[in-house]
């Protein structure tokens, strides 16, 4: 059993075996009696992980683009077409920042090189429909085929990882759209308004109508809606015009929670049964999922949830609508244009906008580290995209391959103090 000293954190006697999620000789978590959640390496050492997504020839999250980037024509140009010199340029930059895990999309090389790592499962390639509408992308839940077609699928996935020990766990997918653009279309009134093919149109509609008794005329009472026919849910969808009302925004949230549940629960199980040894981190929320989703977010369905944190608002509220009180891995890092557009500008002398987008970065990192849920911290891009120009860009190398000092520099001094920094963040 690891027993490291207490300077900087806890040891492992410090931790509450009722709370130990995973597999002895492997990653593991578990809160400690100042409460607070940390990992704990194969070696039953508690650690706060460091990891960066993306670490790839082409410099980002996804699989290859049929386009080479520029930051991949880049790397052609100056390491050539085999992997070794890229790795090695990498990996001495990546132990430099302080980085001891790979996230998603990773180059297959860097799992050899001395990082701990995480994988994706991706159960949305599941063989099984799939869910479409404004923000929606989600597997049909309520297809008869979901189960099994998500067991076949893990099993798949997890075969080659069996027994790694530097691999940390498997998120579920990575920013699905749960019906969570502000404003927009909830997922309850989307699954309405599907084509009757999808299983989840079928069930929404149950759905609404048990409580009703069945009845359409008692379900527009309830909802304070002339609804006579089931073609006018889907002509409101069509005019992207929200359905409004107390009664239908609580029937939507019920309605979140269990799709939510049958897709966590799924997939979960899935997991444990393929592969038992192995964390399950969550779905990789892109944004604070919609009500009723959170609270569906429960262990042992997953060990933890994962999220990604905007500069544009608190670490704390985004704490608390993403991720409730699992333990967390919270993902983010970077500059915006949007962001940076939708800043009003303050008269004076500052500060500037961009000086305090940098600011909010800053302060969340520093924030998530000291968060007494938080296990894993994610830099959510190796590289900048297309679309980024410096300052503006989210990579912590640019196109050109130019460290983006603007990031790497607090990157380095925060992970620095990451194990400190969340010891400290528990103490009353």
């Amino acid at each position: 059993m690891g027993q490291t000293s207490r300077r900087g954190g806890p040891i492992f006697a410090d931790f509450k075996t009722a709370t130990l999620r995973g597999t002895p000789g492997f990653f593991r978590l578990g809160r400690t009696q100042g409460d607070g959640w940390w990992l704990l390496t194969p070696e039953d050492e508690p650690c706060l992980l460091r990891a960066v997504a993306g670490v790839n020839r082409h410099g980002r999250a996804g699989p290859t683009p049929v386009r080479r980037s520029a930051y991949a024509q880049t790397v052609e140009n100056l390491y050539g077409t085999t992997g070794a010199a890229w790795e090695k340029s990498t990996v001495a930059r990546l132990h430099a920042w302080g980085v001891d895990t790979v996230g998603p999309w990773a180059d297959p090389g860097l799992m050899h090189r001395g990082f701990y790592f995480t994988a994706l499962a991706n159960f949305s390639r599941a063989d099984t429909p799939m869910l479409h509408g404004p923000g929606l992308r989600l597997p049909d839940v309520f297809d008869s085929r979901w189960p099994l077609a998500a067991e076949a699928h893990a099993a798949a996935i997890a075969a080659p990882w069996l027994g790694r020990r530097e691999l940390v766990g498997w998120f579920t997918d990575d920013a699905l759209g749960w019906g969570d653009a502000p404003g927009g279309i909830s997922l309850l009134q989307s699954c309405l308004s599907l084509e009757p093919s999808f299983s989840a149109h079928h069930a929404a509609w149950e759905f609404v109508l048990a409580a009703n008794g069945g009845s359409h005329d008692a379900l527009s009472r309830a909802w304070g809606l002339a609804l006579t026919h089931r073609e006018n849910v889907r002509q409101l969808t069509r005019l992207e015009r929200p359905l409004p009302g107390t009664a239908f925004a609580e029937d939507a949230k019920r309605f979140a929670q269990e799709v939510a549940r049958r897709y966590f629960a799924t997939t979960g199980r899935a997991l444990r049964e393929a592969d038992p040894d192995h964390l399950v981190l969550g779905c990789r929320f892109a944004s604070p999922p919609p009500p009723g989703v959170r609270e569906a977010c429960t262990w042992p369905d997953m060990d933890a949830v994962s999220w990604r944190h905007h500069a544009r608002a608190t670490f704390s509220i985004q704490a608390s609508e993403a991720g409730g009180d699992m333990p967390q891995w919270v993902t983010g890092g970077g500059l915006n244009h949007g962001d940076f557009c939708r800043l009003p500008v303050r008269d004076g002398t500052g500060p500037t906008r961009l000086e305090r987008l940098l600011r909010a970065g800053r302060e969340a990192l520093i924030a998530a580290c000291r968060d007494p849920r938080t296990i894993g911290v994610e830099w959510a891009h190796w590289a900048d995209g297309s679309d980024d120009t410096p300052p503006f860009g989210a990579g912590l190398v640019h196109a050109d391959d130019h460290e983006a000092v603007e990031h790497t520099e607090l990157l380095t001094h925060v992970l620095a103090r990451a194990r400190a920094l969340h010891a400290q963040g528990l103490k009353p």
